[in-house]
């Protein structure tokens, strides 16, 4: 059962290509926004393909519930989760999604690159940042931020696991071996479309040892409590907007002028932006001012002729 989808990142998305219109005069400052507009898109395209299987497996199950997108903030620490898969005997998957255009590797010292034109870059240990994640839901469960399910009075505390997905089509490349002993954490590890495969040869290693099936079942709720849990978790979804201008040392998105509006008219016309009034093409500037004006134009977007007739909420 899905509980809650992803939030929108169109608004992000829409603000970075004002900027990145603002900057055309400064080559080092365009370059990071158009760096940081490719993660977001790159982000974006991750977590549907992963959404995609997540959904596709147990969309419609009452024995899974489903949470995309889940931001948790536990004594001054966050967690950006991206999926959460929680079964019905409370064994919650939390699933950090990687969307590296041709994959990304790991040595023997545990020390994780991604590749870009075949050339390797450091980043950090996604196993270790989704651990993190882990740690910070656990403690919530341990504070009582919500109530847990209780059997014969006792409280069931939720077995937390972690899944690291990258992209169908990246590589992933590990090294062999007693190299991998130490390197906790590297099976879990895999490609969007292992995840059904994986998350089910888990269960079965839960289910199939005596004392893991005695556990299992003693956390086994109904589908109503199942729901009413993920709900709840849910409820603590606590989004954030980021300032990009200042990020990226701009003011926010000036008014565009006519001159702006035609200048950009062509190249707003692959943008998917049209104007909810008179249903024309807007540039991504326009769209990025209504969206960073959303009390003027009441979250809508529109064509800079229908934004000089009168704000959304003004005019018939």
């Amino acid at each position: 059962m899905l509980i809650k989808e992803a939030d929108s990142r169109e608004a992000d998305i829409a603000a970075l290509a004002g900027l990145l219109a603002q900057a055309r005069n400064h080559a080092r400052t365009r370059q990071r926004i158009e760096e940081e507009l490719r993660n977001v898109r790159a982000g974006i395209a991750g977590e549907r393909e992963a959404a995609h299987e997540i959904d596709f497996y147990y969309g419609t199950s009452p024995k899974y519930a489903i949470i995309h997108d889940l931001r948790l903030e536990m004594d001054g620490r966050v967690a950006q989760i991206d999926h959460l898969l929680i079964a019905r005997f409370l064994a919650i998957w939390v699933c950090e999604t990687k969307h590296f255009a041709e994959g990304v590797g790991v040595n023997e010292r545990g020390e994780w690159v991604s590749y870009w034109h075949r050339r390797p870059r450091g980043i950090p240990s996604p196993v270790e940042q989704n651990r993190k994640h882990q740690t910070i839901l656990q403690d919530i469960f341990e504070k009582g931020v919500i109530p847990l399910p209780k059997r014969l009075g006792m409280t069931v505390k939720p077995e937390v696991r972690g899944l690291v997905l990258v992209s169908n089509r990246a590589t992933i490349s590990r090294p062999v071996g007693r190299k991998t002993e130490h390197l906790d954490g590297l099976d879990s590890v895999i490609k969007a479309d292992q995840l059904d495969e994986t998350v089910q040869r888990q269960v079965e290693g839960m289910l199939n040892t005596a004392g893991g099936a005695v556990r299992a079942m003693a956390r086994f709720v109904s589908v109503a409590e199942l729901r009413n849990f993920s709900q709840q978790l849910a409820a603590l979804h606590k989004p954030t907007a980021s300032d990009w201008p200042a990020r990226f040392g701009l003011r926010g998105s000036p008014r565009p002028t006519s001159a702006d509006e035609e200048g950009l008219a062509v190249a707003g016309a692959s943008t998917g932006n049209s104007c909810v009034r008179c249903h024309a093409t807007v540039s991504e500037r326009v769209a990025a001012y209504c969206a960073a004006h959303p009390d003027r134009f009441g979250g809508q977007i529109l064509c800079f002729k229908c934004q000089r007739g009168g704000s959304a909420d003004t005019q018939a």
